[in-house]
């Protein structure tokens, strides 16, 4: 996977873009197709009408927002079809909303990363599987749990002198 960057549609298109997505599941208003330069309009990765409505942008119902949006990602067969694009050097998730740290993207973009992090690690087994010289990974162990200590009761507590 390449880098996965966040830029809003409206921000003029720069040489180091790489792929340019919309995410957004409408057109954003006063943006041309030829403004805008994009590669791939995703509609399909964009959270439901019904979801963006209730959101409505208001940062004190971002955390809500995104746990319904990764929870909507997880179902999204779009998703799949979408991850190939991810292996370009770079992406740019566009999006047309006006907070650069209240939007959909930012969720889409860590959901992506996360996504195809397991895809990584079947391909690393997959290369030591066909050379076993190759070194594998190293796995970190757990630290073992300990045991809350209990109180003795019985003789022991009987043979102590009292205070008072």
């Amino acid at each position: 996977m390449g880098t996965i960057a966040i830029k809003r549609v409206y921000d003029p298109p720069a040489a180091g873009d790489g792929f340019r997505i919309l995410v957004d599941r409408l057109w954003p208003r006063g943006v041309s197709k030829e403004a805008a330069a994009l590669d791939l309009w995703a509609k399909d990765l964009a959270p439901t009408p019904d979801l963006r409505r209730e959101f409505n942008h208001r940062p004190e119902r971002f955390a809500e927002f995104t746990h319904h949006y990764r929870v909507e990602l997880a179902g999204n067969p779009a998703v799949a079809a979408f991850l190939p694009q991810l292996k370009r050097a770079k992406v740019t998730l566009l999006y047309g909303a006006r907070d650069p740290k209240v939007n959909h993207a930012l969720v889409l973009a860590e959901f992506l990363r996360k996504a195809d992090a397991p895809a990584k690690k079947k391909t690393a087994k997959k290369a030591v599987a066909k050379n076993p010289t190759a070194k594998k990974p190293v796995r970190k162990k757990k630290a073992a749990k300990k045991k809350p200590a209990t109180k003795k009761v019985g003789a022991q507590a009987a043979t102590r002198p009292r205070s008072r």
